[in-house]
């Protein structure tokens, strides 16, 4: 029993000491111009669908040769689909003036139209291009507006190397989204 007390103390004090400071970075909604003559007044974001190395908590950027490898030390301050659709839905809020939300829809009334992204790429290039593309989804459950499916691909500067300057091309990226899905609506 002493040798475990002992045992629990070390890993206590271990974990303590090394303990991670890495930098997180935001993943921000935008403003962007208005959208006129929308048909829906409200509208429920699915949670974003996201490949594997860009639901993780590290933040990545292509490397030499192509290859993909995570910034040292650096990570995203919240879930990466969850930061993404709460952009998303900042950014269509303040585009449409419509009541938008991250699902579960909150009203007992069902949203006109729920939205699902599903994202192919989400990284920095080398070549200091962020890029984001995938596909969209507009659907009706109750059939007021027009469904439809359409793809995007969506290119953006990354100022500089480095997490920073890739957090700030991706909340570029999602506003631009954010203007295609409520100029299509």
């Amino acid at each position: 029993m002493k040798n475990l007390f002992a045992f629990l103390c070390l890993a206590t004090a271990l974990t303590a000491c090394s303990g991670s400071n890495d930098a997180r970075y935001l993943i921000a909604a935008t403003p962007g111009e208005p959208v006129k003559n929308l048909s829906s007044r409200s509208i429920e974001v699915r949670l974003v669908s996201l490949p594997t190395y860009a639901s993780a908590s590290e933040i990545v950027s292509e490397g030499e040769g192509g290859a993909l490898f995570n910034e040292d030390r650096a990570q995203w301050a919240d879930d990466p689909a969850r930061g993404m659709s709460v952009a998303l839905a900042r950014g269509l809020s303040d585009r449409t003036g419509a009541a938008v939300a991250v699902e579960p829809w909150p009203l007992n009334t069902p949203a006109d139209v729920r939205l699902d992204v599903r994202v192919d790429q989400s990284y920095a290039r080398a070549d200091g291009v962020f890029e984001f593309s995938g596909q969209y989804a507009v659907s009706s459950p109750e059939g007021r507006v027009r469904e439809f499916v359409k793809r995007f691909d969506i290119e953006t500067p990354v100022a500089e190397p480095g997490p920073a300057a890739a957090a700030r091309a991706l909340s570029a990226a999602l506003a631009e989204l954010s203007r295609q899905v409520a100029s299509s609506m």
